[in-house]
């Protein structure tokens, strides 16, 4: 595909943004978010000793996949970075039964599995084999 690296980078435009823009506007108010999200993961069998540090991690997680997304910092271990991230939040959400939640981030999880599929079918500078 002769513009393939065009295509790819408004293909991944949104989902990058809305990686990174979740991240970066929670890190300024990092004590805020944790303390919020501990606090709807209170009737999870989750524990509070695991969700603490989560709550902390998540954000930075979040932007650094993002912007790694945006400027095309290996891409293929980024999406699948991506999708675990999302896994997690997923089991998270269904362990409170936040199916709302769960919604957007399967939306999230289904782009980016779109993203991976159409970076592994037409990117033959690095899959040169994959038609």
């Amino acid at each position: 595909m002769k513009d393939f690296k065009t295509i790819f980078f408004f293909l991944k435009l949104p989902i990058a943004v809305s990686l990174a823009g979740h991240g970066m506007v929670r890190i300024p108010k990092l004590q805020i978010f944790t303390d919020g999200m501990v606090k709807s993961m209170e009737k999870s069998a989750i524990p509070e000793a695991l969700m603490t540090p989560f709550g902390y991690i998540l954000p930075f997680l979040e932007a650094i996949v993002g912007i790694s997304l945006l400027i095309g910092f290996k891409p293929k271990l980024t999406i699948y970075t991506a999708i675990s991230l999302m896994t997690i939040l997923i089991f998270g959400s269904s362990s409170v039964e936040n199916w709302s939640a769960i919604e957007a981030q399967l939306l999230h999880s289904l782009y980016l599995f779109v993203l991976l599929w159409f970076y592994l079918k037409y990117n033959f500078e690095e899959n040169p084999t994959i038609i």
